[in-house]
């Protein structure tokens, strides 16, 4: 079992930034594939990015390139999500989500691939 503590949300002005943080624990987190999703009221959950095992493959949204960075740092066994330029439309709860894998270093923008999930934290933009 893999568990997942997000925190970090908050609410931010439009333009603003903010830093998301997963914390895993569980299993071996060299193991974990790792990735963000978000969903705003009444809306499906959509991917927002995703980091390999590895941390050499990155994967984003084309909604939030340029403006999200995704990392993650082995000796805190947490990644991070460091959102740049918010907009409204970025209001969302955000969930991380760990995809186990012993053999196969990715960063998997679906959601199936992903074996584990956190509780989410909200995340408000406004002007």
């Amino acid at each position: 079992q893999v568990q997942l503590v997000e925190s970090g949300g908050g609410l931010v002005q439009v333009g603003g930034s903010l830093r998301l943080s997963c914390a895993a624990s569980g299993r071996t987190f060299s193991n974990l594939n790792m990735g963000w999703f978000r969903q705003a009221p009444g809306k499906e959950r959509d991917f927002v990015a995703a980091i390999s095992w590895s941390g050499r493959t990155t994967n984003y949204a084309a909604s939030v390139k340029g403006r999200f960075t995704i990392s993650r740092d082995a000796t805190k066994n947490t990644v991070y999500l460091q959102m740049n330029s918010l907009k409204p439309e970025d209001t969302a709860v955000y969930y991380c989500a760990a995809d186990y894998s012993t053999s196969i270093s990715r960063a998997s923008a679906s959601m199936t691939q992903y074996d584990y999930w956190g509780q989410g934290t909200q995340v408000t933009c406004s002007s």
